[in-house]
């Protein structure tokens, strides 16, 4: 961790954060969503200066994508 920044636990914070939405809007709403549903609920409740990638162009929308994609597959759980 040369930058001070623990990078994992961003990822299991965003990974929990994306389970609860997918919780949240499947059973909430009981109506087939968007993946784009799971990550908007994400990132509202995202506090101020949440962490973003600053390198490259991957963004943290396309990071909490796939975090929605992988655990609505199962792949989170299965490592496919």
């Amino acid at each position: 961790m040369a930058d001070g920044f623990d990078h994992l636990l961003l990822a299991r914070d965003l990974i929990a954060r994306t389970e609860r939405a997918v919780e949240r809007v499947a059973v909430d709403t009981g109506v087939t969503f968007l993946i784009d549903g799971i990550v908007d609920a994400v990132e509202r409740e995202l506090p101020a200066g949440y962490a973003a990638p600053t390198t490259g162009t991957v963004t943290r929308r396309d990071v909490i994508t796939q975090m929605a994609q992988n655990t609505l597959s199962g792949a989170m759980y299965t490592g496919t």
